[in-house]
């Protein structure tokens, strides 16, 4: 029997998530609040504002009303960002299929979720909203998956991650295709946190990149040196949060989806990094609380900035030594210069490397 699935939001990633499911002729209905996405989707087969150049597949359809795209799906995909995440899931919970936990549920977005006992990976929020049977059953999909590449076929790894494994097998076989291989994991707090913090390691990669530009000091040896403690950092944050398999870190969903994030030509929090130095993109802004109030004033959406502020405040619930997570937070709230920031990482190298020790 041919499932039938929702995706909930058709920006860039949920639509090339989509577009992979459609293309083997399975019907998805894809929900977006913007009616001019939903008609181009509908009439033109296309999401020229987040895909142009896309041509996608006519089993793809869309709609404005998130009520009919949840009702009666075997599969429901969720890919709203962060910012937005829960107040888009309340809409869903008393739907057909929701309410009786017949649909299974997916989640592609990335980051954290403020709440009142702090910031919090994005399942264990959204367990605390559907339905008691979902507890341990949501999915987390991730790895080094650009929307752009993967919209075009270019050959792609993921991670299906459940408690379940059962669930995290039929995702796995949802999204297989001949240019898209699944992996199953056991270890969603570990994906979870490797999805999230990649985007924030990724704006320091990038400011780091417009000072290689401008000074002989730096270069690809300490670009490196950077993924380097990059990695260091997503795993002793991951494993402080109850990562339970190491190896998370260094399979796709951890140094994979850190180095593509780092370093495509595609990675919006890279380029939020090089626009801090280049267009000093941070004038506009007080701290970056004003920063996430505003964060469209930017022109795209750099998910790191958020989890910066989240993961700040874990650094201090946990007493944990990220130099570089807290870095990419002092620039943002405007609290150091970028270039004060690299000179003082730099100069304290050794702690660089040593960031799984606590104070």
């Amino acid at each position: 029997m041919t499932p039938k699935v929702g995706v909930i939001n058709a920006g860039a990633w949920g639509t090339a998530v989509a577009k992979q499911i459609a293309q083997k002729g399975i019907e998805v209905q894809m929900w977006d609040f913007m009616e001019s996405v939903v008609e181009d989707i509908n009439i033109n087969h296309a999401n020229t504002k987040y895909l142009p150049g896309v041509k996608l597949p006519p089993t793809l359809t869309a709609s404005t009303d998130i009520v009919e795209v949840g009702e009666g799906k075997d599969f429901i995909i969720i890919a709203t960002p962060s910012l937005y995440l829960v107040n888009t899931v309340k809409k869903l919970l008393d739907v057909d299929g929701i309410r009786e936990g017949k649909t299974l549920v997916g989640v592609i977005s990335k980051g954290f979720i403020p709440t009142a006992s702090g910031p919090k990976l994005i399942l264990n929020v959204l367990e605390d909203y559907f339905p008691g049977f979902y507890r341990d059953n949501i999915v987390y999909i991730a790895g080094p998956s650009h929307a752009e590449e993967v919209a075009r076929n270019k050959f792609t790894g993921l991670i299906s991650s459940c408690k379940n494994g059962k669930n995290s097998i039929k995702f796995r076989e949802l999204l297989n295709s001949k240019s898209l291989i699944v992996f199953s994991s056991f270890d969603v707090v570990g994906v979870q946190t490797c999805a999230a913090v990649k985007n924030i390691i990724a704006i320091a990669f990038g400011i780091l990149d417009a000072f290689k530009e401008q000074s002989p000091l730096f270069g690809d040896n300490t670009e490196s040196l950077l993924l380097a403690a990059g990695l260091n950092e997503i795993q002793t944050l991951g494993q402080a949060l109850g990562a339970t398999h190491p190896e998370t870190f260094t399979s796709i969903s951890g140094v994979g989806d850190l180095d593509v994030t780092c370093r495509s030509i595609h990675g919006r929090n890279r380029r939020f990094g090089q626009d801090i130095i280049n267009k000093n993109i941070l004038e506009n802004f007080t701290d970056i609380d004003d920063l996430i109030k505003n964060i469209s004033k930017i022109g795209y959406l750099a998910e790191g900035a958020v989890a910066a502020k989240y993961v700040k405040q874990i650094i201090d619930d946990h007493k944990l030594k990220l130099p570089i997570s807290s870095m990419v937070y002092s620039i943002i709230n405007k609290e150091i210069s970028p270039e004060n920031a690299i000179c003082a990482l730099v100069g304290n190298s050794m702690e660089l490397m040593g960031t799984g020790d606590k104070d």
